[in-house]
C-alpha cells in the first residue's frame, strides 16, 4: 500500500471517519482530486468491508465540456464496478432565479444532491477537499471577515460529510495520480481567474509558498488548533444563546451582560442560527444596534431592536388581511393558516357571554381606535398600548385575530376575552385554535 493511501486511511482514522461497514459515496467530478479520491477508498473498501459508491452533479455550465465530465466520471465507476449517481441541473438558471452567483448555486445543489443521498442509503459523503483548499479557504475567509470559525478552514467531519485527503498537498494528489498513471479531467475554470477562490489559487498562494515554503503544513497544523478552541468557544456561545431566548427573540439585556472576549462569536452563531451567513460587519452591525434599532442583513433578513428583544425579520413576507368573519355558535373558519372553532361551553375561565352575540361582533384584524378591558384589572388601554406592553413583535400586530364591535374588542388571539365580555360563572362560548 503507497504512502499515499496510508496517509489517507491515517487520516480518516484519527478523525473517525468511517467504522467497518459503513456505506461512503465519494462525490466525484472528474478532477484529479476526486479520482486519487475515489481510487484511494477503492484501495481500503475490503479492509474496512465499506460499501464504496461515487456521485456527479453535472452543472451544465460549460457546454461539451460538462458532458465530456460525466461521461468520463460514467466510465470510470463502470471500470472499478462502483455503483454511480448522476444528476443534471441548470445552474446558471437556479442561480439568476436566487440572485447568487454560480459557484455558490452550484456548491448548494451539490450538497444538496449528496444529502438525499446520504438520507436514503444511511451513508457518509466523502468530498476531496485537500490541504490547498484549506489554505485557500484561510485565506478567502480572512479577506471577507468571517472570525475564528473562518480561520479555522474546512472541517475535517462535519455532519455526514468526510474529507480523507484533508491533510493532503495538491501536489502529493498530483504525484499519485502521476504515479499511478491514473487518468482525470480538467475543469477549464480552474485555469481562469473569473472566480474569487482561483484569484487566490493562482496568484496569492503561490506569493505565500514563495514567503514561506512551510505554509501550507503551518496552516494545517494552526486550523487544527483553531478548531479546537473555536468548538469549546461554540459550545459556550449556545450556553449564552439559550439564556438570552425568549418568546419572540432574544433578551438584549442577556446579549449585553456577555464578555467582551466571546460576544463577538456569540452574534457570529446567533446569525448562523437564523438562516444568515454571517461577515464580521454583520457582527458589528448587531452589536451596535443592541440598545436600540434596525439594519437590513444579506438576503431579505432584518434584524430590529426594540424593546429590549432582538429579532430577525424576513422582510418579503407580508400578511394580507380580506374580510371581516362574522361571529356565529357553533362555526369553524380559518385565518392566517390557523383553523378556529368557536362552541358553546359551561363554566370555563375561558368562555365570552353568550349576549356578546347581540352586538353582531366580527373576527378581523386590528383597527386604529381599537380598545380592550383588561380582565380583573378592568383598565381599558389601546391595542397599541396593550401590544407595546406585550412586546408583541410590530411585524405580527397586523396579522393578530380579534373579535371585535365597533372599537370594542372582546376578545385577542392568545390573550383571551376582555373584561366587558368574559362570562365567568355564566355559560357561554369558547373560541379554540386547533
Amino acid at each position: 500500500m503507497s504512502n499515499f493511501v496510508n496517509e489517507v486511511e491515517r487520516t480518516m482514522l484519527g478523525y473517525n471517519m468511517i467504522n467497518p461497514g459503513d456505506t461512503v459515496i465519494a462525490a466525484l467530478s472528474g478532477g484529479a482530486d476526486s479520482v486519487s479520491l475515489l481510487y484511494t477508498l477503492n484501495s481500503l473498501k475490503e479492509k474496512y468491508s465499506l460499501n464504496l459508491k461515487a456521485a456527479h452533479l453535472n452543472h451544465n455550465l460549460r457546454g461539451a465540456e460538462a458532458l465530456r465530465d460525466e461521461n468520463f466520471v460514467r466510465k470510470l465507476c463502470d471500470n472499478l464496478e462502483i455503483e454511480f449517481f448522476v444528476k443534471s441541473v441548470d445552474i446558471k438558471k437556479i442561480s439568476e432565479a436566487e440572485k447568487i452567483g454560480t459557484e455558490l448555486a452550484g456548491r448548494n445543489e451539490r450538497y444538496k444532491f449528496f444529502d438525499e443521498l446520504s438520507e436514503k442509503y444511511g451513508a457518509k459523503i466523502a468530498t476531496a477537499h485537500n490541504a490547498d483548499d484549506n489554505l485557500e479557504t484561510v485565506v478567502f475567509n480572512l479577506i471577507r471577515g468571517a472570525g475564528i470559525n473562518g480561520i479555522s478552514g474546512i472541517k475535517p467531519v462535519r455532519s455526514n460529510i468526510i474529507r480523507p485527503l484533508i491533510k493532503l498537498s495538491r501536489s502529493e494528489i498530483e504525484n499519485y495520480i502521476e504515479e499511478n498513471s491514473l487518468e482525470y479531467v480538467t475543469d477549464s475554470t480552474n485555469l481562469t481567474d473569473d472566480y474569487t477562490r482561483n484569484k487566490i489559487r493562482h496568484s496569492l498562494v503561490p506569493i505565500m509558498k514563495e514567503i514561506n515554503p512551510n505554509v501550507l503544513k503551518n496552516v494545517t497544523d494552526e486550523t487544527e488548533i483553531f478548531r479546537n478552541i473555536n468548538s469549546y468557544l461554540e459550545l459556550k456561545s449556545d450556553e449564552y444563546i439559550n439564556n438570552s431566548r425568549t418568546e419572540n427573540g432574544y433578551k438584549t439585556v442577556e446579549l449585553k451582560n456577555i464578555p467582551d472576549d466571546i460576544k463577538p462569536t456569540v452574534i457570529y452563531r446567533l446569525l448562523k442560527q437564523n438562516g444568515i451567513l454571517p461577515e464580521y460587519k454583520h457582527i458589528s452591525l448587531i452589536l451596535s444596534l443592541l440598545d436600540c434599532g434596525a439594519v437590513d442583513l444579506n438576503g431579505n433578513v432584518r434584524a430590529v431592536s426594540k424593546q429590549g428583544i432582538l429579532r430577525f425579520i424576513e422582510t418579503d413576507k407580508h400578511f394580507e388581511y380580506n374580510s371581516d368573519i362574522e361571529l356565529k355558535i357553533p362555526m369553524e373558519f380559518a385565518f392566517n393558516g390557523s383553523n378556529y372553532s368557536v362552541k358553546e361551553i359551561k363554566n370555563s375561565p375561558e368562555a365570552l357571554k353568550l349576549s356578546v352575540l347581540n352586538k353582531h361582533p366580527v373576527f378581523r384584524t386590528r383597527q386604529a381606535g381599537d380598545k380592550f378591558t383588561l380582565p380583573k384589572r378592568k383598565v381599558t388601554k389601546s391595542l397599541k398600548k396593550l401590544f407595546n406592553e406585550l412586546k408583541i413583535p410590530e411585524e405580527n400586530r397586523d396579522s393578530v385575530l380579534i373579535l371585535a364591535n365597533g372599537s370594542e374588542v372582546y376578545w385577542i388571539d392568545g390573550i383571551g376575552a376582555s373584561e366587558n365580555a368574559r362570562a365567568y360563572n355564566e355559560s357561554g362560548f369558547i373560541i379554540e385554535k386547533f
